[in-house]
């Protein structure tokens, strides 16, 4: 039996905003809610056009909903949450993604670093920032990664997803194994869903395993792992595609995965229980991406992304009959 997910619609896409800066000229990737008082808090990445050569680089950005169930769009930031990298840092090309949540009176972002490559597009590593000023700015714990590449993790490290559930902190993520080349020879990266545990929140062990099976072969490509406990289990939600062609065949593309555990080690994964395909039209026509789950007023909703990886902006469901199955 799945889960019941009734789509309300796209909430937020840069596009609609005619206002916005130039920093925030498109795309909504990897939404993260953050419940405040009075409002939703989600943040998520953006991009400005493209250079001359054109390459991107990525800002993480929040905008405000209200609490109301209608999820209106009631603020968006006006710059972004914290600066690129210096020359030759891990962050210098893009912070993307980031997850955000609170420890205490401070927020904690962990986020991925972007720097630029020779042979393959990018490398990715993950770093740490917090905020004393209710999520507006964060302050970047140093120059350098807090969780970067390993001979078990050799390439991408990225996807990061934070909860501390008891007195212990969880980090999903996804890191890279390899990378294949298509017919043209555009290199694409294959990566798996791992995690990592932490007492402080600052020094983290890695698990050092792939956290659930392939279903669409070793070129299957997982990302965006979050992971909620209700009704007695983890509930684990994640995005998953073919290893080339996503971009342009329906087929291919991101859809949405899903696993469960007793004890966060040990995921049974049960695709079957999503139900979240793509429109018949319109925005997540094509691709279903970056699951956030969060909960409010007794309810669960779910944050995605829709075509082109976020370009046109990330949209909410709720959940019908709660995780009982």
């Amino acid at each position: 039996m799945a889960f019941e997910w009734k789509k309300l619609g796209l909430i937020f896409d840069p596009l609609d905003f005619a206002d916005r800066p130039e920093w925030m000229a498109a795309f909504a990737q990897a939404p993260n809610a953050v419940l405040f008082d009075d409002f939703v808090r989600v943040y998520f990445c953006c991009r400005p056009a493209p250079d001359e050569r054109q390459q991107f680089v990525s800002y993480c950005a929040y905008v405000d909903l209200s609490k109301d169930g209608k999820f209106r769009v009631i603020n968006v930031a006006t710059d972004p949450i914290m600066s690129l990298g210096e020359l030759g840092t891990f962050d210098e090309f893009g912070t993307y993604p980031v997850s955000v949540i609170r420890d205490g009176k401070e927020l904690l972002a962990i986020y991925g670093g972007w720097t630029r490559c020779e042979s393959v597009p990018f490398n990715i590593s993950l770093g740490s920032a917090r905020s004393l000023d209710g999520g507006v700015t964060f302050k970047k714990m140093g120059p350098g990664p807090m969780l970067s590449h390993s001979p078990d993790e050799p390439f991408v490290v990225t996807s990061p997803k934070i909860r501390k559930f008891g007195d212990v902190w969880c980090l999903a993520y996804t890191a890279g194994m390899r990378w294949i080349c298509d017919a043209e020879g555009k290199p694409e990266i294959i990566y798996k869903l791992r995690m990592a545990t932490s007492v402080d929140g600052i020094n983290w062990t890695k698990l050092n395993k792939n956290l659930v099976d392939d279903v669409l072969g070793e070129d299957e490509a997982q990302a965006s792992p979050d992971i909620v406990f209700a009704d007695g289990r983890y509930h684990m939600f994640f995005c998953f595609r073919r290893g080339l062609d996503f971009r342009t065949s329906l087929q291919a593309s991101y859809r949405i995965g899903y696993a469960s555990s007793t004890n966060l080690i040990d995921w049974v994964r049960h695709d079957q229980m999503m139900d979240l395909p793509p429109s018949d039209s319109g925005w997540d026509s094509e691709m279903i991406a970056y699951p956030n789950v969060f909960e409010l007023d007794g309810k669960f909703y779910m944050l995605y992304a829709g075509n082109g990886n976020g370009k046109t902006g990330f949209g909410i469901a709720v959940l019908q009959g709660g995780f009982a199955r």
